[in-house]
Parts: C-alpha cells; sequence; structure tokens
C-alpha cells in the first residue's frame, strides 16, 4: 500500500475508533470535540485549502 493509502486508512480507522469511543459510556467529549475535527480535517481534500474549519460560517 502507498504511504499516501496508508495515511488515509490510518486516519480513517482513527476516526470510527472515536466515533465507537464517543458512544461509550463515561467518555471524554471534550476529548473527543478537539480530536476529530482535526482528524477530520488531516483526510485530503476535507477542506478546500484556503478554509478554515475552526472559523464559524
Amino acid at each position: 500500500m502507498c504511504p499516501d493509502c496508508e495515511d488515509f486508512a490510518r486516519t480513517v480507522l482513527l476516526l470510527g475508533q472515536l466515533s465507537l469511543y464517543a458512544d461509550m459510556a463515561g467518555a471524554d467529549l471534550d476529548f473527543v470535540d478537539v480530536v476529530s475535527p482535526s482528524l477530520a480535517v488531516s483526510l485530503p481534500g476535507t477542506f478546500p485549502d484556503d478554509s478554515d474549519p475552526a472559523e464559524d460560517s
């Protein structure tokens, strides 16, 4: 598997695991709220290069 494909697959896996964690009793939802956007924005093509996902629309 190419390095970029490995990174993409690993990031998707982490997002899935984070989603499962968020549904668990006692999950730290502040952690989920901070980490999930960071993982999502690291996926290629998620946002245009000039956008800032932290800004409110």
